[in-house]
């Protein structure tokens, strides 16, 4: 699979809670010079990557994160000041509680608030799959399915795992009209490829671009 190709499915990413605007400059700089898809950073950081980039790269960040367990008004609150600040996309955690407790009606309401905030920005919704049964996954793609979402996300990346070739697999088999971002444990590019090839159609990782630099 072309490099290139490759690069522009990611989601060159930075979450750590102490990244500092130096770091987050130089992520914005590395996705304008390999053209990935998006930038995904943290909230604080939005407003002042959107005024550096001027547009040469999206801009993707993060809601509930990494938990997801702050209300519904609280989510659709911050999705609503990122776009404000400049977010061209949103990916929020949804309430793993509430997947775990069968309560798919509140789920998928809180999704659609959220997305009702982001307006015309797309909207990614992280289920979190190391937390799931496989039947828990099978649920939440009929939730994505049914809300304004865009994608159906796999991990945060700041849980017990990351995203697997069995959870890309699923999502594809029951995910028809919506898209697919695997993220957290994206290691190579042989995982890349591997993802792409399985039916992502983004990946969340910072460790390509990193690879494709000491390559360089």
């Amino acid at each position: 699979m072309d490099i290139k190709n490759i690069l522009s499915k990611v989601d060159h990413t930075l979450l750590s809670p102490s990244a500092t605007w130096d770091e987050i400059r130089g992520i914005c700089d590395d996705g304008i010079k390999y053209q990935t898809a998006s930038v995904c950073i943290p909230p604080c950081f939005v407003k002042q990557a959107a005024e550096y980039v001027h547009g040469r790269v999206k801009i993707c960040t993060v809601i509930g994160f990494p938990h997801g367990n702050s209300t519904a008004a609280v989510k659709a609150y911050e999705a609503g000041e990122a776009v404000k600040d400049g977010a061209d996309e949103i990916d929020m955690v949804i309430n793993i509680g509430d997947v775990k407790a069968a309560k798919y009606a509140t789920v998928l309401r809180e999704i659609d608030r959220v997305k009702q905030a982001c307006g015309d920005k797309v909207l990614k919704v992280i289920i979190e799959t190391c937390d799931l049964t496989d039947d828990e996954k099978i649920n939440m793609c009929k939730i994505v399915e049914q809300s304004t979402a865009d994608f159906i996300k796999t991990s945060t990346g700041f849980s017990s795992g990351g995203a697997t070739a069995h959870d890309v697999a699923l999502f594809a088999e029951n995910i028809k009209t919506k898209k697919i971002k695997a993220a957290g444990g994206i290691k190579s590019i042989a995982d890349a490829e591997e993802f792409l090839s399985l039916g992502a159609d983004r990946l969340g990782t910072s460790r390509i671009v990193k690879i494709v630099k000491q390559n360089e």
